[in-house]
């Protein structure tokens, strides 16, 4: 099949040594992504290196881990739409017009009907650069992202997406496991189907919980990305090699274990790749996994190199991490390129 080359963004690098999993082809289907879990509001403080308690300033964004992904991939001018639920409430809808505003399409972002039902969830943060950031969930027990029903699921969508993105998070409560579950049931195990190892431990009640569910998952999906502490929980492993190798063992096409300060390392079955980081002056962390995500679905799509498509999501990942909040920091594919270029020429001034 013939890469999808997408929208026009920057020079091509020349011919490519080898190409990551093919994704592209046939007929053109509604979205190039769709993605499937968390969303709510980020409250985040304009005050920093201070705790909650003598913050004065906050301002709210559109949040969430699976939203942030396909804000991420919007903004590289794919087409994606969001699978979740939200609070009958004002935060709500928010949500539906911030996700459209920022070119995510809302048409399956929606409200739970019962009025007595979970508000749509909030988020705090605290921050204390360059490598402490902690959050505070308010989801009041099932928060609506948790509430998605696969008898509501846009299947034909699902099916013909390019790229269909789902979360761990998604998998630690009824009816959104079920859901996750009929979801890739209905796709089978197609290339461009990722789960997003995002363990949060605030979600389960017990590690083993989530390891046998991401056991499951991993039956169905053809990538999975995660940080090595998401990778001992998914298959028992923290080295990045191993992980790597025991995820594509699971039968997976491409594995990705992101490593913080060491940089990133990909794995197929053919090819490892691995990058160093790309050097910033860290202002918030919390969103780089999410642009390196939506820059992982644009470089797949593009039929890039497995080399090239790494590089790139780790330096959106990191110019998010540059900045402060989440949805409205993910970089456009032209500031990843300037990105590029500059330590490109700094390489060539220092050699």
């Amino acid at each position: 099949m013939a890469p999808d080359h997408g929208p026009s963004h920057g020079p091509d690098h020349g011919p490519s040594p080898g190409p990551a999993p093919d994704l592209a082809g046939a007929p053109a289907p509604a979205h190039d992504l769709v993605t499937i879990g968390r969303t709510g509001v980020d409250i985040y403080p304009l005050d920093h290196g201070v705790g909650l308690e003598d913050v004065r300033t906050f301002q709210k964004f559109l949040g969430g881990s699976a939203t942030n992904v396909a804000v991420a991939a919007a903004r590289h001018g794919r087409r994606a739409a969001l699978i979740t639920r939200v609070g009958n409430d004002p935060f709500g809808h928010y949500v539906q017009l911030e996700a459209a505003r920022l070119g995510v399409d809302p048409v399956y972002v929606t409200a739970i009907t019962d009025p007595a039902g979970p508000p749509t969830p909030v988020t705090f943060c605290e921050v204390f650069p360059p490598d402490d950031f902690p959050l505070y969930f308010y989801r009041y027990g099932a928060a609506p992202d948790l509430m998605i029903d696969a008898a509501e699921l846009p299947l034909a969508d699902i099916r013909d997406t390019k790229v269909f993105w789902a979360t761990v998070t998604g998998l630690s409560a009824e009816p959104s496991r079920s859901a996750h579950f009929a979801a890739w049931r209905a796709r089978g195990r197609r290339g461009g189907t990722v789960l997003d190892l995002d363990y949060r431990p605030m979600f389960w009640a017990r590690p083993e919980d989530a390891r046998e569910q991401v056991g499951r998952a991993l039956e169905h999906v053809a990538v999975a990305v995660g940080n090595r502490e998401e990778c001992e929980v998914a298959v028992g492993e923290t080295d990045p090699g191993r992980a790597a190798d025991a995820l594509l063992d699971r039968g997976l096409e491409l594995a990705v274990v992101k490593q913080g300060p060491k940089g990133v390392l990909a794995v197929t079955r053919d090819e490892r790749v691995e990058v160093p980081p790309f050097p910033v002056e860290v202002v918030n962390g919390l969103g780089a996994g999410d642009a390196f995500g939506g820059a992982l679905v644009h470089g797949l799509l593009s039929g890039w190199e497995l080399r090239r498509v790494i590089e790139f999501a780790n330096v959106a990942g990191a110019i998010v991490a540059s900045r402060l909040e989440c949805s409205t920091a993910m970089p456009t594919t032209a500031e990843v390129a300037v990105a590029l270029a500059a330590r490109a020429g700094s390489s060539e001034r220092t050699a």
